[in-house]
């Protein structure tokens, strides 16, 4: 009789750099869209969860912030979501790409190295380079973690994803689900409906606006037809809060109706969402207020 094929499950952490598209790769091995994506540093503030289920398979990605020196408490919570991921995974995904200076991390790299846990070294955005350089990368790589598993990928072009994703299942330990066979993420409705309405923050506005704003979610009303949600857009200064708004009302009213498209969408259900901009100057190094946004347990 053939052999009783074995159910692995275990927890995948995706780290690295800040814009090597973690969130992007994250997308396509779960199938979801579970994190929001810009060409911006610093997009991803949380640990995303995205569960992925099969026969005899439950692989839990967990998307973090990238890795950067902190500046106020809000990036020391980030940096403190990256560095846990590496004690309680099963599998690194280390993500780095074709055009970062990968060197400049080389302290969170070595503690990649010293882990001991099984490590995929993940090469992104590899369409953005030739086969001569990408050798030459792979080679220093090679020398920084010498144990770890090298794939090139691109993940905006989905290309060697699959063989990633098998190669994830391989590496997996023998074990028991840790979630419900239908479950998507860990997350509640109510963060993804933030995290939408912050990526169009993200994608509207320029320099430094977009990374003194954060959402908070402070009413949803579900109903049978109709989903009533009211959302408060915080921003550090007085000045940014007019920026957000645009004369009339008009840039809020443009984010809302962006944001509504894709909850709609993300809900599968008609949505009423009404925005607010309001002034909090030091949310970004409060642990009162970074408690109330769920950066600080």
């Amino acid at each position: 009789m053939p052999e009783e094929k074995k159910f692995k499950s275990g927890f995948v952490n995706i780290v690295g750099n800040p814009n090597v598209g973690k969130s992007t790769l994250m997308n396509e091995l779960v199938g979801a869209r579970v994190s929001i994506i810009t060409s911006k540093a610093q997009t991803t503030r949380h640990r995303i969860m995205g569960i992925v289920n099969g026969e005899d398979f439950q692989i839990v990605y967990s998307d973090t912030p990238g890795v950067l020196k902190p500046n106020y408490k809000l990036q020391e919570s980030m940096l403190k979501f990256s560095t846990g991921a590496i004690s309680d995974a099963d599998v690194i995904l280390y993500v780095t790409d074709t055009v970062e200076s990968f060197d400049k991390n080389i302290d969170f790299i070595e503690k990649v190295r010293k882990s001991g846990i099984k490590t995929i070294l993940v090469i992104n955005k590899i369409d953005l380079t030739d086969e001569e350089k990408l050798v030459v990368l792979y080679n220093k790589l090679q020398l920084l973690l010498p144990d770890a598993i090298l794939v090139p990928v691109s993940a905006t072009n989905k290309f060697n994803i699959d063989n990633l994703f098998n190669l994830i299942i391989e590496n997996m330990p023998e074990g028991e689900p840790f979630y419900d066979k239908d479950a998507l993420t860990d997350k509640p409705v109510r963060f993804f409906v933030s995290e939408i309405i912050r990526e169009k923050v993200l994608l509207t506005y320029d320099k430094e606006v977009p990374y003194c704003v954060e959402i908070f979610v402070e009413e949803f009303k579900e109903g049978e037809d109709l989903d009533r949600i009211r959302a408060i857009i915080y921003v550090a200064r007085e000045s940014q809060k007019g920026i957000i708004i645009g004369h009339k009302g008009s840039r809020l009213r443009d984010i809302g109706t962006q944001a509504r498209i894709d909850i709609e969408e993300f809900l599968q259900k008609r949505v009423f969402l009404d925005l607010y901009v309001k002034v909090n100057s030091d949310w970004r190094d409060n642990d009162k207020a970074l408690k109330n946004y769920g950066y600080i347990e």
